[in-house]
């Protein structure tokens, strides 16, 4: 599950990045308005988490782009303000609930899987050969045998898992899931979580599900090789 975080106070989106991230969300950060619509044009999200009070374009002209843009993801508004005016102004525009400052992060994540239900469809549900991901309660299993992955593992999976029998690029599988690791050189970084997950993933079963693709990427197959 990807999600769009709109706050340009570093210590709230760092808070809240890391909290999303220890809950297997992947989290793209938008520090000003401009930003956030830029992103939530060409990037999918499952949610977005918008701040009001935000750089450039402010949180009334995100949500009202976005939404004028026909982009239908869930939006949590983050806000101070706290009157009834408020609330009504930005669920007239668009916005599908409101949470205000200060808050319990316990909350803010109910309050997105209370969205992600509303949005559950089949394709939550993610299958090759006998490796089944939900990508609801972020159970992953194999030959109904579960599997414990950490975040950035479960990330790459569920990445691959959606675009499954496609040869997806280093870069892009990258940025798409784990972004960078100070405790991992950047020049292997990928190749290392891949490791690992083939370990949890491939290593005792005889078909091996995760591809390496020289110079071109990974995939995802039951494809024999």
């Amino acid at each position: 599950m990807k999600i769009l975080l709109v706050e340009d106070d570093v210590k709230i989106a760092s808070f809240i990045k890391k909290g999303l991230s220890e809950e297997y969300f992947s989290v793209d950060l938008a520090v000003d308005g401009d930003d956030a619509i830029y992103l939530a044009s060409v990037n999918n999200y499952d949610a977005i988490i918008l701040d009001i009070m935000i750089p450039k374009s402010d949180g009334y002209v995100v949500c009202k782009n976005i939404r004028g843009n026909k982009i239908k993801t869930p939006i949590i508004i983050l806000s101070a303000k706290s009157t009834i005016e408020d609330k009504v102004t930005f669920l007239n525009l668009g916005a599908d609930d409101y949470l205000t400052k200060p808050f319990s992060f316990d909350e803010l994540l109910a309050r997105i899987r209370v969205q992600l239900r509303k949005n559950e469809q089949k394709d939550n549900i993610l299958q090759i050969a006998n490796l089944t991901i939900n990508a609801t309660t972020k159970i992953v299993t194999r030959d109904d045998k579960q599997i414990k992955l950490t975040a950035k593992e479960y990330a790459i999976l569920e990445y691959l898992m959606r675009n499954k029998n496609a040869i997806i690029d280093e870069e892009t599988l990258q940025n798409s899931t784990i972004g960078y690791d100070d405790n991992i050189s950047n020049s292997n970084i990928l190749s290392v979580y891949i490791y690992r997950l083939r370990n949890k993933i491939d290593k005792n079963f005889p078909l091996k599900l995760i591809k390496t693709y020289r110079n071109q990427g990974y995939k995802i197959s039951d494809e024999t090789i």
